[in-house]
């Protein structure tokens, strides 16, 4: 059973993600395998998701819009960098490409925009500035190994259906 604090954060992740969906090609991650077998929409859904989550567990004041928005669009890449032609040093370029991506679509908070450029520290030294990217950062690695080597999220089913009505 949920709690009202994660009823409301559900709500607000559905609301950020319906959004994102009408102004950007966020769906299209859906089709590509970030680890495991989790697509990258999905891996960057659990981001979002546990982020908020772990701001609640360690009562951290943080903007949730923006570290949502962040979070859901920290891989917005939009290419399968599993494939041989995908980016060369994918690790390394895909939060810039991310990025700019991004900025294509949607006008960012600094705030975003350091979520973004800055997840993949310490590979990119780049180190993150604000909480909220802090908590992606941590978040991202954390989704990585469970996608890698544990597998499924049932909490994120729901995502094939609203990709469906688009």
């Amino acid at each position: 059973m949920l709690s009202n604090t994660a009823k409301n954060d559900r709500m607000l992740l559905h609301r950020e993600f319906r959004l994102l969906l009408e102004s950007t090609q966020i769906s299209v991650s859906h089709g590509f395998v970030q680890h495991g077998n989790t697509s990258c929409l999905v891996h960057s859904l659990a981001v979002a998701w546990y982020s908020l989550r772990l701001a609640r567990f360690l009562h951290l004041s943080v903007s949730e819009t923006e570290l949502l928005r962040g979070a859901l669009l920290h891989d917005y890449f939009l290419y399968d960098w599993h494939l041989p032609h995908g980016a060369k040093f994918h690790g390394f370029r895909h939060p810039f490409i991310a990025l700019r991506n991004a900025q294509q679509c949607c006008n960012l908070s600094p705030k975003e925009e350091n979520i973004i450029q800055r997840h993949m520290f310490p590979l990119v030294p780049l180190p993150p500035l604000c909480r909220e990217a802090i908590l992606v950062c941590i978040i991202d690695k954390a989704c990585g190994l469970f996608e890698t080597f544990r597998g499924e999220y049932r909490r994120f089913r729901w995502v094939s259906a609203v990709i469906a009505e688009v």
